[in-house]
């Protein structure tokens, strides 16, 4: 494919929306193209290349060598263009759109609620197609084009990912109100002796909170690890566990119930919540268009105060 003279450039949108999504019906969605036209446009495209770009694993279309060498380049290159030739803003009320995210139990529980919400009201069109991996998968995910925008804890990123910090987490500790004896919260020695809830994908003891706690000499007892942060809370009613884990997972003042929250007798330091993304997709006009929308979600609320002042 040395010669553009002749060429369909439409094809590489085309090409770009299959390498995307890995499923001509979806495709044909996210380009409003008929299913027939996408698959047409397919056949053209493999003949162009020379090569069968995408072929049949299962439910979808899995990408050949040369199709995830060409995938980055071709997603930068398009956005190029669109910014050359001044794309219109997305329209989100009209337009279809289909956006793969990257993101943990936590993230889930924190943003997915609120942000469909405001898709099935705003964007009845757009649709997500969300997954969970680990944060070095993740990244490397978001680098070949197979994510549109990861979310999560990410402390080094590759040289051609951007990032935008979402929040500021926190942590607190949740336990039965009436093992408490009355009391409101719990100080080192009474929270060392009680046995902990660990909310953990590997199930170990290498993690923020035990990293804090080590650093003060100490080590507290786990009585159940497990890596799911939404059935966590649930798992301190009745008993005399204590749970140690990112506020904004906590229940809500209507839900707690007996439930006591209250922060850790030691000091753990806070992570910073981010979404990512390739720098490829800085100019495409969707993509923005949902970065904001989480920033805005997410945004704390002294945040939005501040905003709306200004």
């Amino acid at each position: 494919m040395n010669n553009l003279a002749g060429i369909d450039l439409n094809l590489l949108v085309v090409l770009d929306a299959l390498l995307a999504e890995r499923h001509v019906s979806r495709a044909a969605i996210r380009l409003n193209k008929s299913q027939p036209a996408v698959s047409h446009a397919l056949a053209r495209l493999r003949t162009l290349f020379d090569d069968p770009l995408l072929v049949r694993h299962g439910g979808q279309l899995e990408p050949t060598a040369r199709a995830l060498e060409i995938a980055p380049r071709l997603a930068e290159a398009l956005a190029h263009m669109r910014q050359l030739m001044g794309s219109q803003p997305f329209d989100p009320a009209r337009e279809r759109h289909v956006f793969r995210l990257a993101m943990s139990d936590y993230a889930a529980l924190v943003l997915l609620p609120q942000l469909m919400a405001v898709l099935r009201r705003q964007a009845p069109n757009v649709d997500l197609i969300v997954c969970q991996a680990r944060r070095e998968v993740m990244m490397s995910q978001v680098v070949d084009g197979e994510i549109d925008l990861a979310l999560g804890v990410f402390p080094g990123l590759a040289e051609d990912l951007r990032t935008s910090l979402l929040f500021e987490e926190h942590f607190a500790c949740l336990a039965d109100g009436a093992s408490l004896n009355g009391e409101k919260t719990m100080d080192l020695a009474a929270y060392l002796e009680r046995p902990h809830i660990l909310v953990s994908l590997r199930g170990d003891a290498g993690n923020e909170i035990d990293l804090a706690l080590a650093a003060t000499g100490h080590r507290r007892r786990i009585a159940l690890a497990l890596p799911h942060w939404s059935a966590a809370p649930g798992l301190v009613r009745g008993t005399d566990l204590v749970l140690t884990v990112a506020r904004r997972i906590l229940p809500r003042d209507a839900e707690i119930g007996s439930l006591a929250v209250f922060d850790p007798p030691f000091a753990i330091p806070p992570f910073a919540f981010r979404q990512i993304w390739h720098r490829r997709r800085d100019g495409d006009p969707a993509h923005r268009w949902l970065r904001d929308l989480i920033a805005h979600i997410l945004a704390p609320p002294e945040a939005l105060s501040a905003n709306a002042l200004s």
